[in-house]
């Protein structure tokens, strides 16, 4: 089979510079024959040993498989924790369906399946877009390019894990529906609008989410139709291929404000999002029912812009807005608006998908900057806030709980090490506050990666599945793309998948390793190498 390129058009996983040439990995002290210098060996779940052949060259990426039922040189340790019932899915590029319903990269998605398939991976994260499926007018879906994904994903003998998109990209540029532009256009009241009046077009406000602005339905009548014609379309996959379904709360499929919508660096702690129409009338409607019509005109007026940071105007601060009367009946609004959204999203899935053996998910976003104040600034204006000290995510979690739905928590390869002290961020401590809230609640967690590789990242991934008291059980690894499937990242991550197995190296083959200075996960100038690759 032939890998021409997974991911970007554009990209490429060899340069056309390069000369042809094989690409080798090294396990152990185990001597490699000439023979063996293009293959990996990985440990599959029948405890037998998969080698998949690479060869890299100008044009293509060759792989070829082969199975041995040889263990040469990894052996099980008896005191670690088994990481087996931890299932290991991969997401898809986001581009994998274009906007004119065709595959794109058909044969180097069906190789890099095959590959992950040998190596023990579970299963496959599929994104689907509403701006591809409904894309030409309301109820008009066309499921094609994803119902070829999901067979190629069974025939693979993979799970498959769909994520239900109602937002738009912009890397790649995948839109919301030509038809909803087109209202867009008419009725700009339907986008989230910052206080210069910046429009985020790839997401409809959560204030429209039971206004009837989609040609006489609201997006959430919109999203139940969605769901039910998914459910029909994919019927033969539902509970055996497909076993679960994520849905889009938000900008990147995310629940949260587009607080960052701004073009410039998020060197602050962003913006409110709360100058549209609609949430402007919510607004001025809270603000009368609580005695307050003045506060009703507008967001804070002295909260900082989005290259600010937070303490350089008076909201944010100690004793600043935040912390009195007209903070808390601001941020109580805004964030209620928000939760509001969760429960009604949710509510349609779990009504459309009962009973169809699929699990459901929600992803939160893991606002770690900032997050050593006392306002937790990048918090608040994404809308995570709760009155009195209390937990604010709790009440998140208590609704994914109403709604049986896992929650999944992005950045779980991230530590608190490798961030600027200067953003005061901590990934770890966030991280664990919101795993501590869904155990109160009784909700699952599941994990992902950040978009971008981050030094040690691995190891911090396999140390948080390590946590018995989140109990996660599925993580996903993102994504496929020319960087997953480029030589030294793919050895990291065979490295890992085999950490996820429990299996590790001998005393004798670990030091051979290390004189022949194989990749480390997070360590030295390789993991360096690894994370800039």
């Amino acid at each position: 089979m032939e890998v021409s390129v997974i991911g970007n058009p554009q990209a490429r996983i060899c340069r056309a510079e390069l000369a042809y040439r094989e690409l080798g990995f090294r396990f152990g002290s185990q001597v490699i024959s000439p023979d063996w210098r293009n293959r990996v060996s990985f440990l599959s779940q029948s405890s037998k040993w998969k080698e998949i052949g690479i060869r890299c060259s100008p044009r293509s990426v060759k792989c070829g498989a082969i199975v041995s039922g040889e263990v040469p040189f990894l052996k099980s340790t008896p005191k670690s924790r088994s990481l087996e019932s931890v299932k290991l899915f991969v997401g898809l590029p986001l581009d994998t369906v274009s906007d004119c319903n065709n595959v794109n990269h058909l044969k180097a998605i069906t190789a890099g399946l095959k590959a992950l398939k040998l190596l023990g991976v579970q299963g496959i994260e599929l994104p689907i877009f509403w701006g591809v499926v409904e894309k030409e007018s309301a109820g008009k879906y066309d499921w094609s390019g994803y119902l070829a994904v999901a067979e190629i994903v069974k025939k693979v003998g993979l799970k498959l894990h769909a994520s239900l998109s109602f937002h738009g990209s912009k890397n790649p540029d995948i839109g919301l529906p030509d038809w909803v532009a087109k209202i867009g256009e008419a009725e700009a009241g339907i986008y989230f609008t910052d206080r210069y009046g910046k429009q985020y077009k790839d997401c409809l406000s959560f204030a429209v989410d039971d206004v009837p602005v989609l040609d006489g339905k609201t997006p959430m009548e919109v999203y139940g139709g969605f769901c039910e014609s998914f459910k029909s379309a994919f019927s033969d996959y539902m509970g055996n291929t497909i076993t679960g379904i994520t849905l889009g709360l938000g900008p990147d499929g995310e629940l949260k404000y587009p607080s960052h919508q701004h073009d410039a660096k998020t060197s602050g702690a962003g913006e409110f999002q709360c100058y549209d129409k609609h949430m402007l009338s919510a607004l001025k409607q809270y603000a009368e029912s609580t005695g307050n019509p003045l506060w009703g005109l507008g967001g804070p007026h002295d909260a900082p812009a989005y290259d600010q940071q937070p303490h350089s105007s008076s909201f944010f601060s100690d004793g600043g807005s935040w912390e009195f009367q007209y903070g808390d009946f601001f941020l109580s609004w805004y964030s209620s608006i928000l939760t509001s959204h969760a429960d009604r999203v949710l509510s349609v899935a779990s009504s459309a998908f009962s009973g169809t053996g699929v699990s459901l998910c929600g992803k939160l976003p893991l606002l770690h900057q900032w997050n050593k104040l006392r306002s937790q600034p990048s918090e608040l204006t994404a809308g995570f806030y709760s009155s009195n000290g209390q937990d604010r995510y709790e009440g998140i979690a208590e609704i994914f709980a109403k709604n049986s739905c896992r929650m999944i928590i992005p950045g779980m390869d991230l530590s608190d090490e490798h961030q600027a002290p200067e953003s005061l961020s901590s990934p770890e401590s966030l991280l664990a506050h919101i795993k501590t809230s869904c155990k109160k609640q009784g909700v699952v967690v599941a994990g992902q990666n950040s978009s971008a590789p981050v030094p040690g990242g691995f190891e911090r991934i396999v140390e948080n599945l390590k946590d018995e008291s989140a109990g996660i059980d599925l993580f996903t690894y993102q994504r496929m793309g020319a960087l997953f499937f480029s030589p030294e990242h793919f050895h990291a991550f065979t490295v890992f998948v085999r950490n996820l197995s429990q299996f590790e190296l001998s005393s004798d083959d670990q030091a051979a390793e290390d004189e022949t200075k194989t990749v480390g996960i997070g360590s030295g100038t390789g993991a360096a190498s690894l994370q800039a690759a």
